[in-house]
């Protein structure tokens, strides 16, 4: 049951909370069986886009935010969508590299045709420095393609000047390629390597001859799309979504106000200007009990995490060892509208073990209660990534009755 927004104003920190949660999938029921190609489009349908990160500690961070609102789905669901014909999604650009619904494609070639202003690095100095290897790359994917960049590199033409092409040129190429959209992924080898290919061999016939919108038309859809998988966000938390540029932002957003698709709300709190999607729903509750990635789309801004929840969030991936303060791969846990604990957690895979290093409770909550519900999920994390059991947690101050729980059996339910 939902409670009416028509005439809200104002929201309470708790109202914008739940609004942010329905908006992304956190009150639709599970599938009652396994789940199906029906139920990863109802998630991608409310985000929009996944986020890709090579990090497989634990598993790779596209296919977690699914776990997160399906449970144990089969991960061969996401790899048909993505990487099968007819493509549902296409890897790009968005927010970071991800797997962005191929509709969507069209409003993101402005992005595409700009690559020399938005690209970085080595990949535009490739496309300044070395046209013609990338002229050269581009005809060896459409004479030869799809191929990795190691399949090309074996290839590469032997120069006689003192400098030749290498590997990593080869790969700048091709990224440079990536970001103008000529090329894109195939498919992902079992190193999780691209395997990249003609853009107009791999995207739906329907996509490909799409028009292109103005940039203006494309950045005002990317920020409702942003918008309603928000349900209720600031101006930095639309923008963030699909990393969009200052310029033409907040024309865009304006615009969306003028045409009733955003409303403009004060939340309790905040000091930024809320904005309200139209579609946006308020439950009355929220009985998630959840793990969330690094990179769920929830958990994005960090800023937009900490006043939704109170929950100081920074991946410690990057930081040293002797400097981390909760662990290297660390995971919120969502039970009820809250973020209650975070866990420290690793696959073992040589082992058969879903590792905890560490476990720490947040925001007052029961720990007993906490712990019965995360050890829930963390068996059913465990099942679903091939492992057979969950190791003790070995810090933290949720360590000890989290292993209590685990020694018993979950009467989770949610």
């Amino acid at each position: 049951m939902t409670v009416s927004l028509a005439q809200s104003d104002s929201l309470s920190p708790a109202q914008a909370r739940r609004i942010a949660l329905s908006a992304q999938g956190f009150t639709d029921p599970r599938p009652a069986g396994v789940a199906t190609i029906r139920h990863l489009r109802r998630v991608v349908a409310r985000t929009g886009l996944l986020q890709i990160d090579s990090v497989n500690v634990l598993q790779r961070a596209h296919y977690l935010p699914l776990f997160s609102r399906l449970g144990a789905y089969p991960t061969a669901l996401l790899d048909r969508a993505a990487y099968r014909t007819p493509r549902e999604l296409f890897e790009y650009w968005g927010h970071e590299a991800s797997l962005v619904s191929v509709a969507l494609q069209p409003y993101l070639r402005w992005r595409m045709s700009a690559a020399h202003v938005h690209a970085w690095g080595r990949m535009r100095d490739i496309a300044t420095d070395s046209p013609d290897l990338v002229r050269w790359v581009l005809d060896e994917i459409r004479n030869r393609g799809p191929l990795t960049a190691a399949e090309i590199e074996q290839d590469v033409p032997v120069r006689t000047q003192n400098w030749g092409w290498n590997w990593s040129e080869v790969k700048a190429a091709l990224e440079w390629l990536f970001w103008t959209g000529e090329v894109t992924t195939a498919r992902r080898n079992g190193a999780f390597a691209r395997v990249y290919d003609l853009t107009e061999r791999v995207l739906p016939p329907a996509v490909v001859n799409a028009p292109t919108p103005t940039e203006s038309e494309a950045r005002r859809e990317l920020v409702r799309v942003a918008a309603a998988a928000l349900g209720v966000a600031a101006e930095v938390e639309l923008r963030d979504y699909f990393r969009l540029p200052v310029a033409g932002f907040r024309q865009a957003v304006t615009e969306l106000v003028e045409d009733g698709v955003l409303r403009p709300v004060a939340v309790a709190g905040w000091r930024p200007t809320a904005y309200l999607h139209v579609d946006a729903k308020l439950p009355r509750r929220v009985d998630a009990a959840t793990l969330l990635s690094p990179f769920d789309p929830l958990i994005w801004e960090r800023g937009r995490t900490e006043r939704l929840f109170g929950f100081r969030y920074r991946i410690e991936i990057y930081t040293p060892a002797a400097q981390r303060v909760h662990g290297y791969y660390v995971l919120p846990f969502l039970l009820g509208d809250a973020l209650v604990a975070r866990v420290d957690l690793k696959a073992d895979r040589r082992a058969g073990v879903l590792r905890v290093p560490g476990a720490w409770a947040e925001n007052g909550r029961p720990p007993g209660e906490v712990a019965e519900a995360l050890a829930g999920r963390l068996r059913e994390l465990a099942a679903w990534l091939d492992l057979t059991e969950v190791d003790t947690p070995e810090r933290g101050d949720l360590a000890l009755p989290l292993a209590d729980a685990l020694r018993s059996p979950s009467r989770v339910t949610v």
